[in-house]
C-alpha cells in the first residue's frame, strides 16, 4: 500500500510544544502522531493510530499464541461490582465517577478485575471449564492528579489486561509463567530495553508480582540491578541484606553525653569525631548513628474492643543515619495502612518526643510501636537520641538496651549495597513501567463469591492471575528509547510505514521514477509513505522524513542521474544503491 504525503492528514511542527517535558511528548506532537485534546487526554492522528494498532497487533499475536481469548468489556461500568470489592471507595479521587439520568452511580473503568470475575462466575460452573485465560485491549480512565509527559501518563489510555482462572495454585503458577514468557516475546519484538523486576503487589493484593520496566532517564520508577546480572527489582521490593547478629559479650555499656546543637546527623557525627568516639577502633561515621523517625500510621485493619477503627497511631521507624527515609518503600511496606510524618502538633502533645533527640528507649517506654531497618540486628551498637534536649547515647545495643517490635523496609537503597541474590552489588537505574504481572490468588473470586464444582463435586473458589500492559504507554516508551536529535526512529515491527520515499529532484524523470519505485515497493508487500508534495523543498522533505522516523528512507537526489538512489537507514548508515536494486535491498533489510 502507498500513502501519499500530499493527501495525508498531517502537519509537522518545527518547535516543541510549550507543555512538553520529555522527548516522546515533544516528538509525537511535533511529528503529528497525537494532538492534545485536554490535560492528559490525546487524539490519535493517522500516523499515531497506525503505530498504536501495530503494537496492538503484536500483543494480540502473542496473547492468542499462548491460548488466551479476547473479549471486550464496556468502559462505562456500574457501581455494584466495584462496591463488592470495596474499590469504589479504595480508588479514591483516581476514579472517574458519574451518574446516569436516573441518578444511578456509574464509573469509567480504571481496570476490569470485577468484570472478568463476574463473567466467569456467570458462564462457568464446573472444574471442566478451567483453566481459562481472557484478555481485552480497552481504553481505561484514571483521574491523575497531575497528568504529564503526554501519553506516558494520561487520564485516558489504552491497556491490555488479561486474567487467568485456575482451580489450583499449581495451575496459577503455570499461567503466570506463560504470561511472563509472552511478555518477554512482546517487548523483544518491539525492540525495547527492559528489566523484569521483583515488585510489590500493593492494592492489587496477591503473592508473586513482577514489573517489566523499560530503561529511561525520564522514568518515574527507580529499580536496582545486580552487578552479577542475576537480580532486578523495583526499589520498593528490594530486601535488605542484614548483617549477622552479634553477641553482647565485651560490648561497652551505653553512655549518655551532652551533645550541643546536634539535631542533624551531620552535626552529631561532627560532635562524635570531635569527642574522640571510636566505633570498632575507628572514628564514628553517619552509618553508626540511628535515626528515629516518628510517623502516624493509619491501619484500616486496626480496631478497638468495640470493633471501631483506632485511627492514626504513632510509630517509630529506625534507620541508619547515613540513609534517608524512602517514603515509597515505607508506603509499600505498610500497605494497606497509610502514613504521614509526625507534625509539630504531635510533638507538642507528647512531651517524651524531643525533636532531633528521639531515641528507641523513649519510644518503647511510652508504648510507641518501634519498627527497625533490618540492619538493626541483635548486638548492633548505635549512637542515638537520649530523649532529652541536646543529649545522645553512645553504644546503645539492640537486644540489650532496647528491643524492636518488628522490621521494615523503609531506608533508601544505595548503589553499591549488597545484592539480595548474594552475588555482587546493586546499581540504580530509572525506568518506566511497561507491564505488571500478579498472582492475585482468590481475593476477587472470593469477594465476588465465585463457586465452582471441583472433581469431587464440592464447591471451590478459582484462583486468579492479573496481567497488564500499557499499549499507548509502550508507544511513548519506544519513542523515549528510540529517537535522536532529528526525530523518531521506529523499529520495523511497529513503524506506521516500513519505508519512506522522497524525491529531491524536481525533474520529470525523477518524479516518474519515484512513482515507479513506490509502486514496486508496495507490490513487494511493503507499506510505503511517499512524499509526492510538488512544491516542497528537498530540505523540508528530508527534515520531515527524519522527524517522522520510518525505518528506511529512499531518496532520489542528485545521484539519480547516474542511476543511484540513497537508502538511509534511520538512525544508522546511508547506502548508495542502484535504482533498479533498491526494492530488493529494502526487502532484505525489512526481513532483517
Amino acid at each position: 500500500m502507498i500513502t501519499r504525503l500530499s493527501t495525508l492528514f498531517l502537519r509537522t511542527l518545527r518547535e516543541d510544544p510549550a507543555d512538553a517535558e520529555v522527548p516522546s511528548h515533544k516528538l509525537l506532537v511535533r511529528a503529528g502522531y497525537v494532538r492534545r485534546a485536554a490535560p492528559g487526554v490525546y487524539s490519535w492522528l493517522p500516523l499515531g493510530l497506525r503505530a498504536l494498532r501495530k503494537i496492538e497487533g503484536v500483543v494480540r499475536e502473542e496473547m492468542d499464541a499462548m491460548g488466551a481469548q479476547e473479549l471486550l468489556f464496556p468502559a462505562l461500568l456500574p457501581r455494584e461490582p466495584y462496591e463488592a470489592t470495596n474499590r469504589w471507595t479504595e480508588y479514591g479521587d483516581d476514579l472517574f465517577r458519574l451518574k446516569d439520568r436516573k441518578g444511578a452511580d456509574m464509573l469509567l473503568g480504571p481496570t476490569h478485575e470485577e468484570m472478568f470475575t463476574t463473567a466467569v462466575k456467570d458462564l462457568y460452573s464446573s472444574y471442566k471449564d478451567f483453566p481459562v485465560t481472557l484478555y481485552q485491549i480497552q481504553t481505561k480512565y484514571r483521574d491523575e492528579a497531575r497528568p504529564r509527559a503526554g501519553i506516558l501518563r494520561g487520564r485516558e489510555f489504552v491497556m491490555k489486561d488479561s486474567y487467568s482462572f485456575d482451580m489450583t495454585d499449581e495451575g496459577l503458577d503455570e499461567s503466570y509463567a506463560k504470561h511472563r514468557a509472552a511478555y518477554q516475546r512482546i517487548f523483544d519484538r518491539v525492540g525495547l530495553r527492559y528489566e523484569i523486576c521483583k515488585a510489590t503487589s500493593g492494592a492489587m493484593g496477591g503473592s508473586a508480582s513482577e514489573e517489566f520496566l523499560a530503561y529511561s532517564d525520564n522514568g518515574e520508577d527507580t529499580f536496582v540491578v545486580s552487578t552479577a546480572g542475576d537480580y532486578a527489582a523495583n526499589v520498593e521490593a528490594v530486601t535488605t541484606v542484614a548483617p549477622a547478629p552479634r553477641g553482647f559479650d565485651g560490648l561497652p555499656e551505653a553512655v549518655e553525653h551532652d551533645t550541643p546543637a546536634s539535631e542533624t546527623i551531620a552535626a552529631l557525627v561532627e560532635w562524635a569525631q570531635g569527642a574522640g568516639v571510636l566505633i570498632d577502633g575507628r572514628s564514628a561515621q553517619a552509618s553508626d548513628t540511628l535515626k528515629c523517625m516518628v510517623v502516624k500510621v493509619n491501619d484500616p485493619r486496626a480496631v478497638n474492643e468495640e470493633g471501631k477503627p483506632v485511627g492514626p497511631q504513632l510509630v517509630g521507624i529506625l534507620i541508619p543515619g547515613d540513609r534517608e527515609l524512602d517514603e515509597k518503600r515505607l508506603e509499600a511496606s505498610l500497605e494497606p495502612a497509610t502514613f504521614e510524618l509526625a507534625s509539630d502538633e504531635d510533638f507538642a502533645k507528647n512531651d517524651f518526643l524531643v525533636k532531633g533527640y528521639v531515641g528507641p528507649r523513649g519510644l518503647q517506654a511510652n508504648g510507641v510501636r518501634v519498627l527497625a531497618d533490618p540492619r538493626v540486628v541483635e548486638g548492633s551498637s548505635w549512637i542515638t537520641g537520649a530523649d532529652a534536649p541536646q543529649r545522645h547515647v553512645v553504644g546503645l545495643v539492640a537486644g540489650r538496651d532496647f528491643t524492636v517490635d518488628g522490621f521494615i523496609e523503609a531506608a533508601e537503597i544505595k548503589a553499591g549495597d549488597p545484592s539480595p541474590s548474594g552475588n555482587g552489588t546493586v546499581e540504580l537505574a530509572r525506568g518506566i513501567e511497561l507491564g505488571h504481572i500478579f498472582q492475585l490468588g482468590r481475593k476477587y473470586t472470593e469477594a465476588m463469591d465465585v463457586q465452582i464444582l471441583d472433581e469431587n463435586g464440592k464447591r471451590a473458589v478459582p484462583t486468579m492471575g492479573s496481567y497488564g500492559i500499557g499499549i499507548s504507554r509502550m508507544l511513548a516508551v519506544i519513542a523515549e528509547q528510540r529517537h535522536d536529535a532529528k526525530g523518531l526512529v521506529w523499529p520495523v515491527e511497529i513503524a506506521p510505514y516500513q519505508v519512506h520515499v522522497a524525491v529531491a529532484n524536481k525533474d520529470a524523470a525523477a518524479l516518474e521514477a519515484g512513482e515507479r519505485i513506490a509502486a514496486e515497493l508496495s507490490d513487494a508487500g511493503l507499506e510505503v509513505l511517499y512524499d509526492d508534495r510538488p512544491k516542497v523543498s528537498p530540505g523540508v522533505k528530508f527534515k520531515d522524513a527524519e522527524l517522522l522516523g520510518m525505518p528506511f528512507i529512499v531518496i532520489l537526489g542528485r545521484s539519480f542521474a547516474d542511476g543511484i538512489v540513497e537508502l538511509r537507514i534511520r538512525g544508522g548508515e546511508t547506502l548508495e544503491v542502484p535504482a533498479d536494486g533498491v526494492v530488493a535491498k529494502v526487502q532484505e533489510l525489512v526481513r532483517g
